[in-house]
């Protein structure tokens, strides 16, 4: 009877133990037959800027490393490019040039040089004001502007101012000076008239006329 109750005690140990081993292998079977909760994600944020034009990209704003490479190369806006001529890198000179066969009028020719370090450009008319007795005077332009011009370091251009010659047997306007100022620029440079001494003083301020940077005539 003692046989027996073992042998039972012993089987049922056997079942528990087969029964354990089983429900083990079933639950790892289960395990290995599901995929791992990291493998293969879905990337909704790079498919949604892929696919969104205001996603910020570099590609789409230029504000990335793409975009700064390619401004890079340019070179900046009016780079190495030629100024217009300043009046403190200008050489200023005017000489009479009376006697051209006009009996009524005086012509002076004034020539600016380029004594700067590059080249620089003028077009145009200068500004011109006799200074007088009777307060300053404005030369008119007179002619057509000539193509703009470079004027390189140490070269010469010229243009013509006319005046009224006084001959009406009076003291007239006295002069006693000139200012000249570049096309484009506001700084004048004090010039020595070399002209006759006085304008008639009637109809003076008309009178007075002044032609394009690179004029070879009279007032033209």
């Amino acid at each position: 009877m003692r046989v027996q109750q073992l042998t039972f005690a012993a089987l049922a140990l056997a079942a528990g133990i087969s029964l354990s081993a089983c429900q083990n292998n079933d639950s790892d079977s289960a395990q290995d037959s599901q995929p791992p909760a990291s493998s293969a994600p879905s990337d909704s944020s790079a498919s949604s800027n892929a696919s969104d034009p205001t996603s910020g990209s570099p590609q789409d704003d230029g504000t990335g490393s793409g975009g700064q490479e390619a401004s890079a190369g340019k070179p900046p806006a009016q780079s190495g490019g030629t100024g217009k001529c300043r009046t403190d890198n200008l050489t200023f000179t005017a000489v009479d040039s009376a006697g051209g066969g006009d009996e009524d009028n005086g012509f002076v020719a004034l020539g600016l040089t380029n004594h700067g370090s590059t080249p620089c450009i003028l077009s145009g008319f200068a500004g011109v004001d006799l200074t007088t007795n009777g307060g300053p005077i404005s030369a008119a332009r007179e002619g057509q502007p000539a193509t703009p011009v470079t004027l390189r370091v140490g070269k010469e251009i010229d243009f013509g101012l006319t005046y009224p010659l006084n001959k009406t047997g009076g003291s007239g306007v006295r002069i006693t000076g000139m200012l000249v100022t570049p096309p484009g620029e506001t700084k004048p440079a004090h010039v020595n008239w070399p002209g006759a001494a006085s304008l008639p003083a009637s109809d003076t301020s008309s009178a007075v006329r002044v032609g394009p940077i690179g004029s070879a005539g009279q007032g033209g």
